[in-house]
């Protein structure tokens, strides 16, 4: 409507005459140049009433993006995303602290260590209060993201201290990923893994079927990309800074949702 507002106009220094919208409309069907020749006609104006309309347009895009945004966060608070949390679930930090952050995670993504790093940010300042969970959603494009994976839930089948030191030690060198088994293996033998054990259990079953169990969990709640995170069942999509998930841990407290 807004174009053919526009065009109607422009018409009218074309045509001299007013029409009406509908006459308009039947009017370019019957002769599409005056569209071509309104424009050449008063080229400025055109450009300047089309940049108008897409900044209108953009504008009203954003606030309803800001409005589902704001609506999609409170649908989060009042019904937040339940992941199961298994019997032998590793946990990093307190087992029974009132804020849990899980994380579906891809080794080999490059906005997965800026997660990284938030996760570290975030059990630094909450210390006993946050407990971290590492699930897997290693990404097709990765080659070495599901081999990464791998690893980690056969060390993790070892100790879970072994898990995290390789989890961290992957991040901290992820440009050495690219290298593949060359690289898990060396990072293995360095935190100290029974390499026989680990050889044989990376492509054992069990394995194979706990990544798959994460797998299915990111799709059920909607993560396509790499890293998604559960801060209490509310979803975070994406590398934000430790300052966005502060925010949530904020709203959670005055909320009455956790306490300490």
């Amino acid at each position: 409507m807004k174009l053919l507002g526009l065009l109607l106009v422009l018409s009218f220094a074309v045509t001299g005459c007013q029409l009406n919208e509908k006459q308009l409309s039947e009017a370019l069907k019957k002769n599409p140049a005056l569209i071509t020749d309104a424009i050449k006609a008063n080229p400025s104006e055109f450009i300047e009433a089309l940049n108008e309309a897409v900044k209108s347009a953009q504008s009203g895009q954003a606030e309803k993006r800001k409005n589902d945004e704001k609506k999609q966060l409170e649908d989060s608070f009042n019904n937040p995303l339940l992941a199961k949390i298994r019997t032998d679930e590793m946990f990093r930090g307190d087992k029974s602290a009132p804020i849990t952050l899980i994380e579906y995670s891809d080794f080999e993504c490059p906005y997965c260590k800026r997660g990284y790093q938030t996760v570290m940010d975030l059990m630094k300042k909450y210390k006993s209060k946050i407990r971290f969970v590492y699930k897997h959603l290693p990404l097709s494009f990765h080659p070495n993201a599901m081999p990464a994976s791998q690893y980690y839930e056969a060390l993790r089948l070892q100790k879970e201290d072994l898990a995290a030191k390789f989890h961290d030690e992957l991040y901290e060198n992820q440009g050495k990923i690219k290298q593949g088994e060359k690289f898990f293996k060396a990072v293995a033998k360095k935190i100290g893994a029974n390499m026989k054990k680990l050889a044989k259990d990376k492509d054992s079953q069990k394995v194979k079927d706990r990544i798959e169990q994460d797998l299915a969990e990111a799709k059920k709640f909607g993560f396509n990309g790499t890293p998604g995170f559960l801060l209490n069942g509310i979803p975070v999509r994406g590398a934000y800074p430790a300052s966005h998930f502060d925010g949530l841990i904020d709203e959670l407290k005055k909320r009455g949702k956790v306490k300490f």
